[in-house]
């Protein structure tokens, strides 16, 4: 009995190194995919992006840095996208994190440097919704919306970011998303109001349209503007090391 219960552990153990060799398998694909980027924008040889039609930033858009910058990053995300968490900054030894790590042992997430680029004055950040992973990518993004309305948008935003826990498994659940506001110290009573009626259910639906006629296919997607025109795009979690020099170009 003692031998058949180690061989019958034995089998589970391999069981599950089978399962995470497939999720991990899993994991770099789609990375391999989402690091390529949507074949909807055609690059020009200045690396303009044609064809693409991008929603004029305006007083709806969630923001950061300096109104009147002359360059401007637009970013598509999606609260429940592990490569949107990674590319934060926000969480440093996640598995997929490691893998990206593997791939480019120079790679770090863009955000930070994004964020201290806003943070001076040099670009404006504009945080785009492209909830497209299940209904809890939705609820998420109209939570941080409401958040918004008592002007945390950008500490509820850190907060889902740095608590992904799977996609559409209860993570952020309606009660879970109310936790979250009392935790950041909403007004718990406006901001339960504004989720429980889907104030802003519109607003992450046309955000969302907003980015598919602008060919975003996968998150994270972004559009670095000068003067208003796309002058270069990032295309999936990317390292800092090759943002950088894409804002650089543009702030010339």
């Amino acid at each position: 009995m003692e031998e058949e219960h180690v061989v019958e552990k034995k089998s589970n153990m391999s069981q599950q190194q089978i399962a995470g060799a497939v999720i991990i398998a899993g994991i770099l694909i789609a990375g391999a995919i989402l690091l390529k980027g949507t074949k909807a924008v055609i690059n020009t040889a200045d690396n303009t992006p044609v064809n693409t039609t991008l929603a004029k930033i305006d007083g709806s858009d969630r923001t950061m840095g300096n109104r009147d910058a002359r360059v401007a990053v637009v970013l598509y995300e999606d609260f429940q996208c592990p490569f949107c968490g990674a590319i934060s900054g926000l969480e440093s030894d996640t598995p997929l994190i490691q893998s990206l790590k593997q791939r480019d042992p120079s790679w770090v997430p863009f955000m930070p440097g994004v964020n201290n680029y806003a943070e001076n004055g040099k670009v404006l950040f504009v945080y785009r919704d492209w909830a497209f992973l299940g209904p809890e990518s939705i609820r998420a993004a109209e939570a941080a919306r409401c958040a918004g309305d008592q002007g945390k948008f950008w500490e509820y935003h850190d907060y889902l970011y740095g608590h992904q826990n799977g996609e559409n498994e209860g993570a952020f659940s309606d009660l879970n998303l109310k936790s979250f506001a009392k935790i950041l110290n909403l007004d718990t009573s406006s901001f339960d109001k504004c989720l429980d009626e889907s104030k802003y259910a519109q607003a992450v639906a046309d955000s969302r349209a907003e980015g598919t006629t602008a060919g975003v296919a996968g998150t994270p997607k972004g559009y670095i503007l000068k003067n208003g025109k796309i002058v270069s795009v990032i295309d999936g979690a990317e390292s800092w090391s090759t943002v950088k020099p894409k804002i650089d170009s543009a702030l010339k």
